[in-house]
């Protein structure tokens, strides 16, 4: 496993330069085949993006569905890389430049509805109480400490929850491909995980049977008009390896973050093939030509012929780029939360083109066309 360098990190100048755009985060979506940022050797404070989380009142951290588990781990991880901070959070950085480090929780009090302003002062709300909890997120690399967090966000997809801590496992020691979102501050530790992106070569890790799984997954389900295809994109004989597109994130997570969460993971492939250590096979190997999506979903109304409604709406996005896309059904995971509706799996089959094309998409869905 390679080591990722500072190279990547973006000078003061290029940050300066970016503070007046709305939200410059992370590489420009100009290029079909580059969308990663120009890097530089400069090294400058870590930057983070501002975020909130909001959670029942009363509700202790450690309690939280999606909370990472607790582990021993070296002190040798990797600092989180840099990325440039939206328009409004650099000029709440200044005013809250001597409290840095702070965190508050506000709590918002719950207000009565009109009914129960109508039924006279006895009345009681019932809107739930919640706690407002101020988050800096932050991009790591991928590390040992984020497995069990990556491998609870990988239990909410059914077809993935069967080999949740073998891919785990993987994606942690692709430190090359591999992106976390973490938080500064949130809980004790350093290990949460609110969200992460990886890509693993269906060739270079070909023996793995978490990898053999997910190809049996797509081959057995893939319908007759599109296997010849999938059986090329699997085979490993392709000029550019494809590799399966693993992401997944909390569920309201910002739509700024996780379009970072995406820029980031193109900076990284872009990285990783122009740093590759091991010679040109190790270049090859990860220079994507296509990538495998299997993303969550269900259909509107519970029936076999309604809309298709995915669990992450990027997945949507790379779905109306991709070269061809079917479903299957998922498999019972035994959670009651996720089998009381039908379940489905969306493979999805892209290129670097459409993949990149997608990103431009994103970025123009959460801006409004302002990229």
């Amino acid at each position: 496993t390679m080591a990722k360098t500072s190279g990547k990190k973006r000078s003061a100048e290029e940050l300066e330069a970016e503070a007046d755009q709305e939200l410059v985060v992370g590489p420009g979506p100009n290029d079909d085949d580059d969308v990663s940022s120009s890097s530089s050797d400069e090294e400058d404070d870590d930057l983070v993006l501002e975020g909130e989380v909001l959670r029942p009142a009363g509700m202790d951290s450690s309690d939280e569905e999606l909370s990472s588990e607790e582990e021993d781990n070296d002190d040798d991880g990797k600092k989180p890389r840099k990325t440039p901070m939206p328009e409004d959070y650099a000029e709440s950085k200044k005013k809250k430049s001597n409290k840095s480090g702070t965190k508050k929780n506000e709590h918002k009090k719950s207000k009565k509805n009109e009914q129960n302003k109508k039924k006279g002062k006895g009345a009681k709300s019932t809107e739930p109480t919640v706690d407002k909890v101020n988050v800096d997120f932050i991009f790591c690399d991928m590390n040992e400490k984020f497995f069990f967090g990556i491998k609870t966000l990988l239990l909410s997809n059914p077809t993935l929850a069967p080999q949740s801590s073998a891919l785990a496992d993987l994606m942690v020691e692709n430190v090359s491909v591999g992106t976390v979102i973490s938080a500064e501050g949130y809980t004790d530790g350093d290990d949460d995980v609110f969200g992460f992106a990886s890509v693993l070569n269906v060739t270079s890790h070909g023996s793995q049977p978490c990898i053999q799984y997910l190809k049996k997954q797509c081959l057995d389900h893939c319908p007759a008009q599109h296997r010849e295809e999938m059986v090329t994109v699997l085979s490993g004989k392709t000029k550019r390896p494809a590799g399966f597109f693993l992401h997944a994130r909390m569920i309201n997570m910002p739509l700024e973050i996780t379009e970072v969460l995406h820029q980031q993971l193109v900076v990284d492939m872009d990285w990783a093939v122009d740093n590759a250590e091991g010679g040109e096979a190790m270049r090859k190997s990860l220079d994507f030509g296509a990538f495998v999506v299997m993303a969550p979903c269900t259909r509107s109304g519970g029936g076999d012929n309604g809309m298709l409604l995915y669990k992450h709406f990027d997945d949507e996005v790379f779905a109306s780029n991709a070269e061809f896309v079917y479903t299957f059904d998922a498999p019972k995971t035994g959670s009651e939360d996720l089998d009381k509706e039908k379940q489905l799996c969306s493979v999805i089959v892209v290129t670097k083109t459409g993949h990149r094309r997608a990103m431009k998409d994103l970025a123009k869905m959460i801006h409004g066309g302002e990229k």
